[in-house]
Protein backbone atom coordinates (compact mmCIF):
# COMPACT_ATOMS: atom_id res chain seq x y z
CA UNK A 1 0.00 0.00 0.00
CA UNK A 2 1.30 3.47 -0.95
CA UNK A 3 1.73 6.09 1.77
CA UNK A 4 -0.87 8.85 1.63
CA UNK A 5 1.64 11.36 0.21
CA UNK A 6 4.72 10.76 -1.95
CA UNK A 7 8.19 11.58 -0.60
CA UNK A 8 8.29 14.58 -2.96
CA UNK A 9 5.03 16.00 -1.55
CA UNK A 10 6.31 15.63 2.00
CA UNK A 11 9.67 17.22 1.08
CA UNK A 12 7.99 20.23 -0.56
CA UNK A 13 5.48 20.63 2.26
CA UNK A 14 8.12 20.57 5.00
CA UNK A 15 10.76 22.58 3.12
CA UNK A 16 9.26 24.59 0.24
CA UNK A 17 11.87 26.35 -1.92
CA UNK A 18 9.62 29.05 -3.36
CA UNK A 19 7.64 30.19 -0.33
CA UNK A 20 7.39 33.93 0.16
CA UNK A 21 6.34 37.18 -1.44
CA UNK A 22 7.85 39.20 -4.24
CA UNK A 23 7.75 42.90 -3.44
CA UNK A 24 6.51 44.91 -6.42
CA UNK A 25 5.50 41.73 -8.25
CA UNK A 26 4.61 42.15 -11.90
CA UNK A 27 1.61 39.86 -11.45
CA UNK A 28 -0.26 38.38 -8.50
CA UNK A 29 -2.69 35.50 -8.74
CA UNK A 30 -5.15 34.96 -5.91
CA UNK A 31 -7.27 31.82 -5.89
CA UNK A 32 -9.08 29.75 -3.33
CA UNK A 33 -11.26 26.73 -2.90
CA UNK A 34 -14.16 27.45 -0.54
CA UNK A 35 -14.93 23.74 -0.23
CA UNK A 36 -11.61 22.84 1.37
CA UNK A 37 -10.42 26.26 2.57
CA UNK A 38 -7.13 26.41 0.62
CA UNK A 39 -6.02 29.93 -0.31
CA UNK A 40 -3.11 30.54 -2.71
CA UNK A 41 -1.27 33.64 -3.85
CA UNK A 42 1.34 33.38 -6.59
CA UNK A 43 3.70 36.28 -7.31
CA UNK A 44 5.59 36.60 -10.58
CA UNK A 45 8.45 38.79 -11.71
CA UNK A 46 8.73 39.02 -15.50
CA UNK A 47 11.83 40.02 -17.43
CA UNK A 48 11.87 40.96 -21.09
CA UNK A 49 14.66 39.24 -23.01
CA UNK A 50 14.58 40.35 -26.60
CA UNK A 51 11.05 39.77 -27.82
CA UNK A 52 10.31 37.19 -25.12
CA UNK A 53 8.88 37.68 -21.66
CA UNK A 54 10.38 35.27 -19.14
CA UNK A 55 9.26 34.40 -15.61
CA UNK A 56 12.40 35.51 -13.82
CA UNK A 57 11.07 34.70 -10.36
CA UNK A 58 7.94 33.20 -8.85
CA UNK A 59 6.95 32.77 -5.22
CA UNK A 60 3.85 31.60 -3.42
CA UNK A 61 2.04 32.14 -0.16
CA UNK A 62 -0.45 29.36 0.51
CA UNK A 63 -2.67 28.65 3.47
CA UNK A 64 -3.80 25.07 3.23
CA UNK A 65 -2.98 21.42 3.50
CA UNK A 66 0.27 19.64 2.62
CA UNK A 67 -0.91 19.01 -0.94
CA UNK A 68 -1.80 22.69 -1.46
CA UNK A 69 1.63 23.83 -0.30
CA UNK A 70 3.49 21.14 -2.27
CA UNK A 71 1.60 21.86 -5.51
CA UNK A 72 2.20 25.60 -5.12
CA UNK A 73 5.92 24.99 -4.67
CA UNK A 74 6.09 22.57 -7.60
CA UNK A 75 4.33 24.84 -10.10
CA UNK A 76 6.86 27.55 -9.23
CA UNK A 77 9.73 25.23 -10.13
CA UNK A 78 8.01 24.10 -13.32
CA UNK A 79 7.57 27.61 -14.75
CA UNK A 80 10.58 29.54 -13.42
CA UNK A 81 12.71 30.57 -16.42
CA UNK A 82 9.99 29.79 -18.96
CA UNK A 83 8.37 32.22 -21.37
CA UNK A 84 4.86 33.29 -20.45
CA UNK A 85 3.54 31.29 -23.40
CA UNK A 86 5.32 28.11 -22.27
CA UNK A 87 4.27 28.66 -18.64
CA UNK A 88 0.62 28.59 -19.74
CA UNK A 89 1.18 25.09 -21.11
CA UNK A 90 2.05 23.75 -17.66
CA UNK A 91 -1.02 22.02 -16.31
CA UNK A 92 -2.18 20.36 -13.16
CA UNK A 93 -1.24 16.92 -14.52
CA UNK A 94 2.36 18.11 -14.93
CA UNK A 95 2.36 19.17 -11.28
CA UNK A 96 0.97 15.83 -10.09
CA UNK A 97 3.41 13.92 -12.29
CA UNK A 98 6.43 15.72 -10.87
CA UNK A 99 5.19 15.20 -7.32
CA UNK A 100 4.97 11.45 -7.91
CA UNK A 101 1.30 11.20 -7.08
CA UNK A 102 -1.42 12.79 -5.02
CA UNK A 103 -4.38 11.07 -3.41
CA UNK A 104 -7.47 11.42 -5.62
CA UNK A 105 -9.13 13.64 -3.03
CA UNK A 106 -6.16 16.08 -3.25
CA UNK A 107 -5.90 16.44 -7.06
CA UNK A 108 -7.93 19.67 -6.79
CA UNK A 109 -4.88 21.27 -5.12
CA UNK A 110 -2.83 20.84 -8.29
CA UNK A 111 -5.66 22.37 -10.32
CA UNK A 112 -5.77 25.30 -7.87
CA UNK A 113 -2.02 25.86 -8.37
CA UNK A 114 -2.57 25.93 -12.14
CA UNK A 115 -5.40 28.45 -11.67
CA UNK A 116 -3.17 30.58 -9.44
CA UNK A 117 -0.48 30.73 -12.10
CA UNK A 118 -3.01 31.69 -14.76
CA UNK A 119 -4.47 34.37 -12.49
CA UNK A 120 -0.97 35.83 -11.96
CA UNK A 121 -0.36 35.89 -15.71
CA UNK A 122 -3.76 37.53 -16.33
CA UNK A 123 -2.99 40.11 -13.65
CA UNK A 124 0.37 40.81 -15.31
CA UNK A 125 -1.23 41.26 -18.75
CA UNK A 126 -3.92 43.50 -17.23
CA UNK A 127 -1.33 45.76 -15.59
CA UNK A 128 0.66 45.90 -18.84
CA UNK A 129 -2.44 46.87 -20.83
CA UNK A 130 -3.23 49.73 -18.41
CA UNK A 131 0.27 51.18 -18.92
CA UNK A 132 -0.28 51.53 -22.67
Amino acid sequence: MKPYYSKEVIKRFTNPKNFGEIKNADGIGRVGNPRCGDIMKLYIKVEKKGSKEIIEDIKFYTLGCAAAIATSDMICDLVKGKTLKDALKVGYKDVVGRLGYLPEIKIHCSYLAQQGLRAALENYHGKKAKKK
